[in-house]
């Protein structure tokens, strides 16, 4: 559980930066911390849960694209996140389009790199 705790806030802090960042995300929320923490809760979740399954699934479609599609997984669980944030608790990150996807999942990725190694677990 601990390791999840750790991992959400890496995420939160992660999706913080990438909503500073880029102009096509909107954190929707008062403040807009809880909408970027309910995100990131919902990515986690995904992301300890359903990501590696599918991923692994996809695996050869993604070797033929040369990863291409594993673009496409990435956004289209950043959309499944902010869609189950927006719904469940009216608050969330809202993403302008595919490009935005990422363009996040990649500051995301680099963040997230970097603040774990900070923490060093």
């Amino acid at each position: 559980m601990s390791r999840f705790l750790s991992r959400w806030l890496v995420l939160t802090i992660a999706a913080g930066v990438m909503v500073a960042l880029l102009p096509g995300m909107e954190a929707v929320g008062e403040p807009p911390v809880l909408g970027v923490a309910a995100f990131s809760l919902f990515l986690a979740l995904i992301n300890a849960s359903i990501k590696p399954v599918v991923h692994l699934i996809a695996l050869p479609i993604s070797i033929l694209s040369f990863g291409l599609f594993a673009l496409i997984l990435n956004w289209l669980f950043m959309e499944l996140a902010s869609w189950l944030a927006m719904s469940l608790f009216s608050v969330g990150v809202i993403i302008h389009g595919f490009l935005w996807a990422v363009l996040g999942s990649f500051i995301m990725a680099v963040v997230s790199g970097i603040v774990d190694a900070v923490i060093g677990e």
